[in-house]
C-alpha cells in the first residue's frame, strides 16, 4: 500500500508541476499571440478577398519544409498543404494548396475561397467519407525573425468533392500546438502530443485526444498504464489490427537558465482500444526487434500498402552545452507491427539485363585490360563508425560496412563472366533523395513520394523542393520527378539593423498591393549563393531545430 500510495503521490506532483508549466506558459505567451494575431487577420482578409476556385496548371510548389503531403482516397492525386521557408532573415509561411496528378506528372495550384490560416507543422489526416475529406488541426505561425510563435487549435476540413474549405468548432478540443500527430481510427480522429513554445518557455505535450467524425465532438481519452512521455514529432500510425504506434520523437528540459537539453526518444508504445469497453483504452511498451533505426529527429513517416509503417531521414543531434552538432539522414526503415520488427529498407539496385560474355582467352587484348582494370579499379571495404547517445544514457555504435566498388563505382561481384548492360557500368552513381529532415512522405499505390524538407551547411539552412517516388513492390531505386539544385537557393545573410514595419511586412509577404503580397508569400526567388557544406555533413552551433 505504501509503495502504491507514493507512485500515486509522485503521478499528482507531476501532474500538477505540468499545470503549472501550462498555466505559466500561456499566460506568457498570451502576450505574443496577440501581437501575431492582428497579422494572421490582415493576411486572412486578403484570402477573403478570394470568391471562387481558381485551378491553375503551375510549375513544382517552392521549397519548403514542415508541411503536409496526404494521398486522395479516390484520385490518383496528391495532396499539399502549408509548410515554411526561411531565407536567413525572414520566415515565409503559406496556406497554399497544391495538387500533384500522379499519372499527369503536373501540378496544380487550387485556390479556395476562405482557407485556413498560413500555418507549418500542423496535421492533416485523409478519410474517405463524402468523396474524401482532408482534416487539419493545429500548426504554429512565428513572426518574421522567429521569435514569437502562434500556435493554432483550430480544426478545418477540406471537402475535396467540392473543394471547399469549412471550419469545425467544437470545444473540449487540445490547446494550441504544434508537432503534434494525428491519425484516423475507424470514424474517429486521434490526435496525441505536440509543444506549444513562447520567447522564453515552452511545454511537451503527451496527452490524447478523439474527435468524432459522425458527431463532431471532442473528447479527451485517459488510457490505463504507462504511455509516452510528452514529445513531439513521434510516429503515430495504425496498425491492420486497429492498435495505434508510437514510435519515438523530440523533447527538450531546461537544465538550468538559459540552457536546455534535448532528447531524442527511441522508445515504442502501442495504445489499444479495450474489448468490449467504449471509449476505454490501454497503453502498452513494446520492444521490437530487427534493425532499429538509429536515434533521431525530424523523421518522416508514412504507410506501406502491407500496414507497415515506413520512416524516411531525419536528423541525429549530438548537443553540448554552447554548440549543437548532427547529421543528416537519408536511411529508410520498416516497421512490422504484425512480427514486432524492423527492417532496413535496402535497395536492389536497377534491374538490368544481363548477358553472358565469351571468356577472353589468354593474350587477346580484352582479357588482359578486363585482369588490369580489376587490379587497379577494386578497392577495400570501408567501415563507417558512429556512437550516438541514446535517451537513457546507452551509448549506441552504428557501424556500416560499405562494400567494395569496382571500376565501375558498383560493389564487386563474384560473378565477373556477367556484363551489365545497365547505368552504373559507366560509373553513374545511384539515385537517392540527399540527407534531409522534416520532409513530406506519403504512398499511393505501392509508391512512396517524398518532396522536400531541409538539411544545415554551416550556418545555413538549405529548403528543398525536389520530389522522388520509389516502388515499394519492386525496391530497386528511387526516381526524380522534381530536380532542384540546392547551390541556387537564395540565402541572405543576418543584418544587425531591424525595423519592425518592414519586419511585420516580411513576415509572409508585405507589399502595397495583394498581388505584391502574394507573390512575396510563395517564396523568395532562387539566388546564386553556394551552401558551405555539403548535405549530410555535421554542422555546429546551427540553427534552432525546427520540430514538425
Amino acid at each position: 500500500m505504501g509503495k502504491k500510495g507514493k507512485k500515486e503521490k509522485k503521478g499528482r506532483g507531476a501532474e500538477k508541476t505540468a499545470a503549472k508549466m501550462e498555466k505559466k506558459v500561456s499566460k506568457r505567451s498570451r502576450k505574443e499571440e496577440e501581437d501575431l494575431e492582428a497579422l494572421i487577420a490582415h493576411f486572412q482578409a486578403l484570402d477573403a478577398r478570394k470568391t471562387r476556385i481558381v485551378e491553375t496548371p503551375c510549375s513544382p510548389p517552392s521549397p519548403r519544409l514542415n508541411a503536409s503531403l496526404s494521398a486522395h482516397p479516390e484520385k490518383d492525386e496528391l495532396i499539399l498543404f502549408g509548410g515554411e521557408y526561411f531565407n536567413g532573415q525572414k520566415t515565409f509561411f503559406y496556406n497554399e494548396l497544391y495538387i500533384y496528378n500522379i499519372r499527369k506528372d503536373a501540378w496544380t495550384k487550387v485556390e479556395i475561397p476562405n482557407p485556413p490560416p498560413r500555418r507549418c507543422a500542423h496535421q492533416a489526416v485523409v478519410v474517405p467519407q463524402g468523396g474524401g475529406q482532408l482534416w487539419i488541426f493545429g500548426g504554429e505561425f512565428a513572426s518574421p525573425d522567429g521569435e514569437q510563435f502562434y500556435h493554432y487549435r483550430d480544426l478545418w476540413v477540406l471537402h475535396l468533392a467540392t473543394k471547399t474549405w469549412e471550419q469545425v468548432r467544437s470545444p473540449g478540443g487540445p490547446s494550441g500546438r504544434s508537432g503534434h500527430r494525428m491519425v484516423a481510427w475507424k470514424r474517429q480522429l486521434i490526435l496525441f502530443g505536440g509543444f506549444h513554445e513562447s520567447t522564453r518557455d515552452y511545454i511537451y505535450y503527451n496527452d490524447l485526444y478523439a474527435f468524432s467524425l459522425d458527431a463532431f465532438t471532442w473528447s479527451k481519452l485517459s488510457p490505463s498504464g504507462t504511455g509516452p512521455t510528452p514529445r513531439s514529432g513521434c510516429q503515430m500510425t495504425v496498425t491492420a489490427q486497429g492498435s495505434v504506434v508510437i514510435y519515438g520523437g523530440y523533447s527538450k528540459q531546461r537544465v538550468r537558465k538559459d540552457v536546455d537539453r534535448g532528447t531524442q526518444h527511441s522508445d515504442m508504445f502501442l495504445l489499444k482500444a479495450e474489448e468490449g469497453r467504449e471509449g476505454r483504452w490501454a497503453w502498452a511498451r513494446v520492444n521490437p526487434c530487427g534493425a532499429k533505426p538509429s536515434p533521431r529527429s525530424g523523421f518522416s513517416v508514412a504507410v506501406a500498402p502491407n500496414h507497415q509503417t515506413l520512416l524516411f531521414g531525419g536528423v541525429c543531434d549530438e548537443e553540448e552545452e554552447e554548440s549543437l552538432e548532427g547529421h543528416f539522414l537519408n536511411d529508410l526503415h520498416f516497421y512490422d507491427p504484425v512480427r514486432n520488427r524492423w527492417l532496413a529498407g535496402q535497395l536492389k539496385g536497377p534491374k538490368v539485363e544481363k548477358r553472358r560474355r565469351r571468356r577472353g582467352k589468354k593474350g587477346e587484348p580484352g582479357g588482359a585490360n578486363q585482369q588490369e582494370m580489376k587490379g587497379t579499379g577494386a578497392q577495400e571495404p570501408l567501415e563507417v563508425v558512429r556512437e550516438v547517445v541514446a535517451e537513457d544514457g546507452t551509448v549506441v555504435t552504428i557501424k556500416q560496412v560499405l562494400a567494395a566498388l569496382g571500376p565501375a563505382g558498383r560493389p564487386e561481384s563474384d560473378n565477373d563472366d556477367d556484363d551489365d548492360d545497365g547505368p552504373n557500368e559507366a560509373g553513374v552513381p545511384a539515385v537517392e533523395p540527399s540527407p534531409r529532415s522534416n520532409a513530406m512522405l506519403a504512398a499511393k499505390h505501392g509508391r512512396l513520394y517524398l518532396y522536400g524538407g531541409m538539411f544545415e551547411a554551416g550556418d545555413r539552412q538549405v529548403t528543398l523542393s525536389d520530389l522522388y517516388c520509389l516502388d515499394l513492390h519492386k525496391m530497386e531505386e528511387w526516381t526524380v520527378l522534381v530536380e532542384m539544385d540546392p547551390e541556387s537557393q537564395e540565402w541572405l545573410e543576418e543584418t544587425d539593423s531591424e525595423e519592425d514595419s518592414d519586419e511585420v511586412r516580411g513576415a509572409e509577404g508585405g507589399g502595397e498591393d495583394e498581388d505584391d503580397e502574394e507573390d512575396e508569400a510563395s517564396g523568395a526567388e532562387a539566388g546564386e549563393q553556394r551552401p558551405s557544406a555539403a548535405p549530410g555533413e555535421p554542422f555546429a552551433d546551427s540553427l534552432p531545430r525546427t520540430e514538425q
